[in-house]
This record gives structure tokens, sequence and C-alpha cells, in this order.
């Protein structure tokens, strides 16, 4: 008989201890201290959610409709979900059969990874890439692979790359294009390549395509439409970029039926369902809702021209991002870390941006700072950035 111990020892699974906290989350918290913020660390749209949106939502609610829907979703919503994809990128997918509603992408995410991960498997995660990708294999027991990207290739995959990294124990490779952070997307002829190596080694391809309607220069070509990808690729998509309806918590996964179902599954047990209201919401954003969102995509890239050129300007080296509301320029020329050029510029100029370091290798020497700001607010701040950069590069010089 073991003897009674009143001192409870925290007992903790050694996943969990592998895994550090998000690395955005102290520069936020840090913020939120201080007063003359301009921030430019939130990745969210600046924009309300439309009206009729959230009318549809109070709508449901004064209809008394609070109940647990299917597990799957609301079944007029999966049909517009399946209508949208074919209609905006060409896929097809069942509504019955390979459509999972979930609370948000980052629950899809989550659903893909450990609906296919064994202990001992390994995956490719794109980087820099959402802060989520690595800690979420291995909580579902896998082991993230790093895939580094460059701006010298303007942080694309580059296929041969992806090939060396293939091990017999690899099992999947997540991709998110267009890329947070670095708002890069893929050319065709580069995807094709990426999908060859994909198919040669019977990859399944975990893409995270929540920036997709954010496409600025050229269509989004979505993966799964590659020949020879639909039967091996998850796709992650929701409404809180392009709809504006962060806060909702509503996403989506789509995949062939024996994915989907693995899914649904979990989904079953961890959620049982999105919330209804939000999921009405979702289904009024689809129906009646695309003409806000063309409109924050000419604004949005509107800003962006604005943004990078006044980069550019203040001597900080950028590649143009092709899609989400990302810049991530180079700050090597300042001599400092991401961190510590991110931590300075908030505490001496008062601007809130994200070290790169925490997206993953290939992240550290950049910073990432969202320009779904208003104008006003991009416009003072890139004067603070010119000003602070200005102090560094000087600095250097005659350091020299």
């Amino acid at each position: 008989m073991k003897t009674a111990n009143t001192t409870h020892q925290p007992k903790l699974s050694q996943a969990v201890n592998s895994i550090e906290p998000s690395g955005i989350r102290r520069f936020f918290d840090l913020a939120a201290s201080m007063d003359n913020i301009i921030s430019l660390g939130v990745g969210e749209p600046d924009y309300s959610t439309p009206w009729n949106v959230r009318e549809a939502s109070i709508h449901s609610l004064e209809r008394g409709l609070t109940a647990y829907t299917a597990n799957a979703g609301l079944p007029e919503l999966r049909k517009s979900i399946s209508r949208y994809l074919l209609e905006r990128f060409q896929l097809e997918y069942d509504a019955g059969n390979e459509v999972v509603v979930t609370v948000g992408a980052s629950e899809g995410i989550d659903l893909a990874l450990r609906s296919i991960v064994d202990p001992g498997d390994e995956v490719l995660v794109v980087e820099p890439c959402f802060v989520s990708y690595a800690p979420l294999v291995s909580l579902a027991g896998g082991t993230p692979v790093s895939v580094p990207t460059s701006i010298e290739a303007d942080f694309m995959v580059e296929p041969d790359l992806l090939a060396e990294k293939v091990t017999e124990k690899t099992k999947a490779v997540m991709l998110s294009f267009p890329n947070n952070p670095t708002g890069a997307v893929m050319d065709n002829e580069t995807m094709q390549r990426v999908a060859e190596v994909c198919i040669d080694n019977d990859l399944i391809v975990i893409s995270d395509e929540i920036y997709a309607e954010l496409s600025y220069d050229c269509d989004h070509q979505s993966v799964p439409i590659l020949p020879g990808m639909h039967e091996r690729t998850i796709l992650i998509s929701g409404f809180s970029k392009s709809f504006a309806m962060t806060g909702w918590r509503i996403g989506y996964v789509c995949a062939p039926q024996m994915y989907a179902e693995a899914m649904l599954k979990i989904h079953q047990y961890g959620m049982m369902c999105a919330s209804t209201m939000a999921q009405y919401a979702a289904l009024e954003a689809l129906e009646n809702g695309k003409d806000v969102m063309e409109e924050m995509i000419i604004s949005y890239r509107q800003r962006r021209n604005y943004f990078v050129e006044s980069l550019k300007e203040s001597g900080l080296e950028c590649h143009t991002p092709g899609g989400a509301f990302y810049a991530f320029p180079s700050i090597k020329k300042t001599g400092l870390t991401s961190a510590e050029f991110a931590e300075r510029l908030l505490l001496e100029e008062r601007v809130a941006v994200v070290p790169g370091s925490v997206f993953g290798e290939g992240g550290e020497g950049h910073v990432r700072c969202s320009y779904a700001a208003s104008m006003a607010q991009l416009e003072e701040a890139t004067e603070r950035i010119g000003r602070f950069v200005a102090k560094y590069l000087s600095a250097d010089v005659e350091s020299r």
C-alpha cells in the first residue's frame, strides 16, 4: 500500500513539455501594456465582419436555432462551401462526404495531422510558416522536419531541397501559400515540380489555403487541382481572413472521403460541431458576402504597394508579397537579431512587429509586418520605422 502523499507533483505529458509557448504572444503582451502603439503584429483584417453576416447570426438566435448541428456541419453550409470552391477554384468536393466544418482553420490543421500521423512519422514543414505547424506535428506524435525557404527564392519551396528532406519515415508535407508570414505565392511551374516530388514519394499534402482569396498579382492555384494531387491532399481553409471573421472561429477541411471520415471521427469526440450561430454567419458570407471581400482585396493591394515601397525607401530589403497581408523585410543590415529589432522598435518607436525567428528556420533576420491596418496607421508606422532603421544603419556605418 502506498504511503499517502499530500503534495501533488504535476505530471505533464512529454509532448506538451517539448513545445514552447507561442513566440508571438510575448510581444503582444508587451505592446498591450504600452500607450501610443501602432500594431503591425496582429494577423487579422482591420475590417469588421460585414453587417449582413452578423445579422444572419443574430437572426439564427432569434429563430431559436441554437441546437447542435450535424457533426460535419450544417448540410446547407457544406453545400455552399462545395459550390464556392468549384466556382472560384475549380475544385470538386462532395458536400456530403468530403467537407467538414471546423472550429477555425486551426482545428482543421490539428485534425489533419492527428488523422494521419503515427509515432515516428516525419512531416516536412515548409518554413517560415504559421507558428502552430511544428508544435501540432509534435502533439500528434510525429517529428517535424524543417524545409527552409529564402528571400533569394522569393520564399517559394525549392523542389530539390524538398526532395532531399524526404526519408523512409516521411509521411506528409505541410504547405501554406499564400504564406504567413512571408506573403509568398508559388508560381505554377514551381508548384508543379513540388507536386511531382510529393507524387514520386507518395506523400500526403496538408495545404493550408486560408489566404487563397488574398492573391494580388495572379489567380490562386489550389494544390489539389494539380494532376495526381486531389487524392493525396487535405485542403484547409476558412472564413477568418477573406471574410473578416477571425473571432467567429469557423473553418473547413476538404479531402477525399477516407481522410474526411477520419478527421470527422476526431472532430466528433473533440468538438462535436462548430458553433451553430457561426455556421449560419458563414453561410451568409458565402452566399452574399463576396462583394465586401473583393473590396478588401483591392484595398490590401493598395496598402501592400505603399508599405513595401516605403520599407525599401527606408533601406530594408523586402520582396513583394503576392498574397496574404504581410510583408517580411530583411533587417540584417541593422546588425540586430529579429527579436532585438522587434523589441527595440516597440520600445523606441512604439511600433509592434513580430520577429521572424518565431516562424521557424529561415525566419531569422526578418520581421513580419501586417499591412492590414489603415493607411493613416501605415503612413505613421513607416515614418517611425524609417527613423528607427536610419539610426541603426548610421550606427553600423560609424562602427566600421
